[in-house]
């Protein structure tokens, strides 16, 4: 459980790390993105662990890479940095 949980961490640090050099400019700070790269991939060790059982570590490692790519997708804004306007009538 311990090299689980290592190795998700990890794991969610370079693909954190990954999408920093590929989209900096549409992510918020580097330790935001960190921090959620890490937690993300602990707590979908965490949750693929608990939903498979013990003995499945290649599928708990999967499953908190996957989980960590959705949390820092959340983070991502669009491309133009310009706000959507309301018109007048909504």
């Amino acid at each position: 459980m311990i090299l689980e949980t290592l190795g998700s961490v990890v794991l969610g640090l370079v693909l954190a790390w990954t999408a920093l050099r590929a989209l900096s400019p549409r992510l918020p700070s580097r330790r935001v993105v960190l921090g959620t790269g890490a937690l993300g991939a602990l707590f979908g060790a965490w949750l693929t662990h608990s939903v498979l059982g013990p003995g499945h570590e290649a599928a708990t490692l999967v499953g908190s890479v996957l989980i960590a790519a959705v949390t820092l997708s959340l983070l991502l804004r669009p491309r133009g940095s310009r706000r959507l306007s309301r018109s007048a009538a909504a």
